[in-house]
């Protein structure tokens, strides 16, 4: 039964407020993302100083793990090992097509930011939405920032909540239809059209509605929802509090505070330093200062700076600092080169990177499972909403393709899809490869297994008839 607009917007005010120290904590690691550090730690800074001084830590090391995460996994709709060619045959081209929705989508590209926003914010929101301008459903990764995903007890995705900041102007520009409405909700005046305003994006299995929550929920478009389910897929970040997973980054940031204050101290002690008072003996009578001066004194060596003495546990307080960020974030000194030159073996380093490998497994299983459920989506939208002929082209393995197709013929109800990043998530190439082997050579596995969970897009069927010809 679809809510009405009022039980719509109380349910996404209770949605809010439940997840008001989530929404902190999110918006404390985009401000030292963004090296505001001011904005959430003014009395670490002087008064003229808006910027930190030392490196973003927690931006560097986002960024990598989440280049090493991002790459796509392969993608294949398989079929049982005794299926016949026809079979087979279909499997390969419902393989075409789901690689055809994530060329379409540009996902390659778009993943780049969703497993940062991944490690960041600890969710991997993924959205299915039709573009009836090409006929063709499109994957989008949302932004987890003010979005609210609700969950049954199974880890279902029951309703999907969205707050964006608008401008009136862009309201008026993208709701045309509704402007003299929109221009009305303001019963004090829009003062500009500038002026930022909510709007709240809402979705269930029964409607989709979008609404402007402090203008009396003014509702801006409503319709059903065609698919009969919400068509978002979430991944959230593993915690002891599967309601509230964290960040990668969310208890490290006080400490990046800490470091820029301890940078701070340390340029203020050598400007004292600089800056000390001169010490004459009596006999001075006039004091010159810069470069090439002349002192006339029966006793030089009494003219001298007073001296600051700074304790050396200030440095070691900054060293430690810097390995409670690594051992916070989990983000090995191997990343950055720094390795210590006692450690020369290559096990060494394997061992000094092996937390890191982990953690890049954990969350792309995570992601693959998110991708395999909106890729099953992408099947059954184009199925109910685009069933008539048309194209799709890409590149498969290196090879381009281009056909033409009817979703309900080519796809037949089958949503099923393998996405995996295979057995070797996580490993590097040397050692990917070298498991593999010796997978084959103990007869652990065939070779269309290892085909299949190789880290790559592969059509295993025409390679394995490559193979054989």
């Amino acid at each position: 039964m679809a809510l009405s607009i009022s039980q719509i917007a109380e349910r996404v005010d209770a949605l809010r407020v439940r997840n008001t120290a989530r929404d902190e904590r999110m918006a404390n690691v985009l401000a030292v993302r963004n090296g505001d550090m001011v904005s959430i730690g003014a009395d670490f800074f002087p008064e003229d100083m808006s910027r930190s001084m030392i490196a973003n830590f927690v931006d560097v090391a986002a960024r990598d793990v989440a280049e090493v995460c991002a790459p796509l996994p392969s993608v294949n709709c398989s079929t049982s090992s005794s299926a016949s060619d026809t079979e087979k045959r279909f499997a390969d081209r419902r393989t075409q097509i789901a690689n055809h929705y994530i060329q379409f989508s540009e996902l390659e590209t778009q993943n780049y930011v969703g497993a940062d926003w991944y490690n960041s914010y600890a969710y991997y929101n993924v959205i299915v939405e039709p573009d009836f301008e090409a006929s063709m459903p499109r994957i989008r990764i949302d932004n987890p920032l003010n979005a609210y995903p609700e969950f049954d007890r199974f880890g279902r995705v029951v309703s999907y909540s969205k707050v964006y900041k608008k401008t009136v102007r862009e309201l008026c520009v993208d709701f045309p239809e509704v402007k003299a409405e929109i221009l009305a909700s303001f019963s004090d005046g829009i003062g500009s059209y500038n002026t930022e305003v909510e709007l709240v994006r809402y979705e269930d299995k029964d409607q989709i509605v979008l609404f402007l929550p402090r203008q009396k929920n003014l509702v801006l478009e409503a319709t059903p929802n065609p698919m009969g389910k919400v068509t978002v897929s979430v991944g959230r970040r593993p915690s002891i509090n599967p309601d509230d997973p964290r960040g990668q980054f969310d208890d490290v940031i006080w400490v990046q505070l800490a470091r820029a204050r301890f940078a701070f101290l340390a340029m203020e002690a050598a400007e004292k330093s600089v800056q000390a008072p001169i010490v004459v003996p009596n006999d001075v009578q006039e004091l010159a200062f810069g470069p090439d001066a002349i002192l006339r004194t029966q006793n030089p060596a009494g003219v001298r700076r007073v001296g600051l003495e700074l304790s050396s546990a200030a440095f070691t307080e900054q060293q430690m600092l810097q390995q409670e960020m690594r051992l916070g974030s989990r983000y090995p000194e191997g990343r950055t080169g720094n390795i210590d030159a006692s450690i020369i073996t290559g096990q060494g380093v394997q061992a000094l990177l092996g937390g890191f490998d982990s953690q890049i497994k954990a969350a792309q299983q995570i992601m693959a499972r998110v991708l395999e459920q909106a890729l099953a989506l992408c099947f059954e939208m184009d199925e109910k909403l685009f069933d008539f002929k048309k194209s799709a082209s890409g590149t498969y393995q290196g090879a381009p393709y281009k056909f033409e197709y009817k979703p309900g013929t080519a796809i037949k109800n089958d949503y099923t899809v393998q996405v995996r990043y295979g057995l070797m998530s996580g490993l590097d190439p040397s050692r990917a490869l070298i498991f593999s082997l010796q997978a084959l050579g103990a007869k652990l596995a065939s070779k269309d297994f290892v085909m299949r969970e190789l880290p790559w897009s592969m059509n295993v069927s025409e390679v394995q008839k490559s193979i054989v010809s």
